[in-house]
């Protein structure tokens, strides 16, 4: 059996959204491996909190808003400067707002596809370049959502937001490949409890009631299978995506005819 968890002693990974709920999860699986974690996030002072929980609380960390493409250049200059390059880079931070499409005006929609569409490209393309100068084989992860397949009510924008997103993806993982570099998709499953895109309780209890596994996502979920993906025994696989979501976008238990008698 492969021990990949060995593969990223002293190798540097970027978690973007650092400061949220997979992102401190993700952070800190690669933290407990030995690498070095760069936790980068838009709330300066989350971030701060969120880096003293990582590991024994000496990972660097760079605010940015991922909206903004000065701090964008700016955090692709310090990964460089730090580092030269990444050997990982997980594109976790994203939106997710509610609003009916006839609600929702130019400058929402802009903010969710600027966040979970056009700052992973950038950030992408940015360490892509640097990987491919310093000749490292890295690997890029986005964390998507099986929204990308599933069209929510009320969660339209950041549902075609995903399926661009993946469609990104694949188009990076081909062109990448040439380099050695891989690019792959982890969807999680759900998560209540981010200060960023908030949920009431009636709409936690239902989406917690049609997951087939029947519980929310845990802390090593959707970060071993980016790990995976990260590590020397995914090294054929690009432009896949993993899903770690408890079944919860392959199907829905609140729709289904009454059992019926063995055939």
């Amino acid at each position: 059996m492969v021990d990949f968890l060995n593969d990223f002693k002293g190798k540097h990974v970027v978690v973007t959204g650092a400061a949220g709920i997979f992102g401190g999860w993700i952070a800190q699986a690669f933290a407990n491996t030995g690498a070095q974690v760069l936790l980068t996030d838009k709330n300066v002072a989350r971030l701060a909190a969120a880096a003293k929980t990582v590991g024994d609380g000496n990972h660097p960390q760079f605010a940015a808003d991922l909206t903004s493409d000065a701090d964008i250049k700016a955090l692709l200059a310090h990964i460089a400067d730090t580092w030269g390059a990444a050997d990982v880079l997980v594109n976790n931070a994203g939106i997710y707002p509610s609003g009916f499409l006839l609600d929702i005006n130019a400058d929402d929609w802009d903010k969710i596809f600027g966040i979970n569409l056009r700052a992973p490209f950038l950030l992408s393309q940015g360490v892509a370049r640097q990987m491919i100068d310093k000749g490292i084989k890295g690997s890029i992860i986005d964390i998507s959502s099986g929204g990308s397949r599933k069209i929510r009510r009320t969660s339209v924008p950041y549902c075609v937001s995903k399926a661009a997103l993946d469609r990104l993806n694949k188009g990076l993982a081909i062109e990448l490949a040439e380099f050695g570099i891989r690019v792959n998709i982890v969807e999680p499953g759900f998560a209540p409890g981010s200060d960023v895109s908030h949920l009431t309780q009636e709409h936690i209890d239902a989406v917690l009631g049609n997951i087939p596994l029947g519980r929310s996502s845990q802390p090593g979920d959707a970060a071993n299978a980016v790990l995976f993906l990260a590590s020397d025994a995914a090294s054929y696989i690009t432009g896949a995506t993993l899903t770690a979501d408890g079944g919860n976008s392959i199907g829905s238990l609140a729709v289904y005819q009454a059992k019926k008698k063995p055939l």
